[in-house]
């Protein structure tokens, strides 16, 4: 291991676990907290924090996100190992614990003072690579000198053939379960989480988006898809991405399709928008029409994905090194 980086931090929103924060005298449940961590004080927001806490009540209140993040980040550490760089990997959120701010502290505490950080999400915008990168700053200014330093992997992976052919790898795993024919024939529908328009017009986000589909359609060799959002709030027409995820399966039954194949490459790994907006509301809508619905399995710690990321963290310490 060249001399300089010393750990990896891997960085992403959060998701509620069992453990109350006693931030309230009686405690409405750990979903609630976590919703409302994100969500703050802005407008309206009381009834959105209902509203996506309800979500979680399908999954017993908590999300799994903590734990296939987890689990990626051992298996990123196992590989480095295996390819020589012992090296620990952490992990960080930005609305759960262990918080940015947590897993800075602990990292310091352990003696590590320099780490490359790793956003886990696949397209760029604010509210994304930006926002994590703020929560870093903020928290080393928090942290007053007591955290390591913190360069943020800048090398973007929307198009990466580790992650596309991971995502490609998840939707080919459905043929087993659907059969050769019946696979063919699905109509492909990928999603990602929808933001505001006025964030999209000034980010990559939707032309990474659209190109992760297009190199995992060519990888797979289909001959088309559609792409759609997922997870806006209730807000009035045109003012967060479309299309609706929802509105594209639709409109996949109108075509007349038989099955749809919805793929979440906005995702890396499987939590409760996951969960809830595709396994539970998007396969409502294609049985609405008659449809199969088939969810494909986020890349989570797909060995492509993994070794993609170990790949960028030992290209970046090389360069570090030179």
């Amino acid at each position: 291991m060249p001399a300089g980086y010393d750990s990896v931090l891997l960085i992403g929103f959060g998701g509620p676990t069992k453990g109350c924060c006693r931030k309230y005298e009686d405690c409405p449940g750990e979903a609630f907290c976590f919703v409302k961590n994100v969500v703050g004080d802005r407008a309206g927001g009381d009834e959105r924090i209902q509203e996506v806490s309800e979500h979680y009540k399908h999954f017993g209140g908590v999300s799994p996100f903590s734990f296939f993040s987890q689990k990626q980040a051992g298996a990123l550490e196992m590989e480095l190992e295996r390819l020589g760089h012992q090296v620990p990997v952490y992990v960080g959120y930005r609305f759960w614990t262990p918080f940015v701010k947590e897993a800075l502290a602990e990292m310091h505490r352990r003696g590590l003072r320099r780490t490359l950080a790793i956003a886990l999400a696949p397209h760029r915008a604010k509210v994304s690579f930006e926002a994590y990168r703020s929560e870093v700053a903020a928290a080393r200014e928090a942290l007053d000198g007591e955290a390591p330093e913190v360069d943020f992997i800048e090398t973007p992976w929307f198009d990466h053939p580790g992650f596309v052919g991971a995502t490609a790898g998840r939707i080919k795993e459905l043929e087993a379960l659907m059969g050769k024919e019946r696979y063919r024939e699905a109509h492909l529908i990928f999603s990602a989480h929808s933001i505001p328009v006025p964030m999209a017009k000034v980010s990559p986000y939707e032309a990474q988006f659209v190109g992760t589909a297009e190199r995992a359609t060519e990888v797979l060799g289909r001959d088309g898809f559609s792409f759609g959002y997922q997870s806006s709030p209730n807000v009035p027409p045109g003012t967060w991405l479309e299309p609706d995820v929802l509105d594209m399966v639709s409109e996949a039954a109108d075509r007349g399709a038989k099955d749809v194949i919805v793929a979440p490459v906005g995702f890396i790994c499987d939590h409760v928008e996951v969960l809830f907006d595709l396994d539970v509301e998007a396969k409502e809508a294609a049985e609405a029409h008659g449809m199969g619905f088939f969810r494909a399995g986020t890349v989570g710690s797909h060995p492509k994905f993994i070794s993609m990321l170990s790949e960028i963290v030992i290209a970046q310490m090389a360069g570090e090194g030179a």
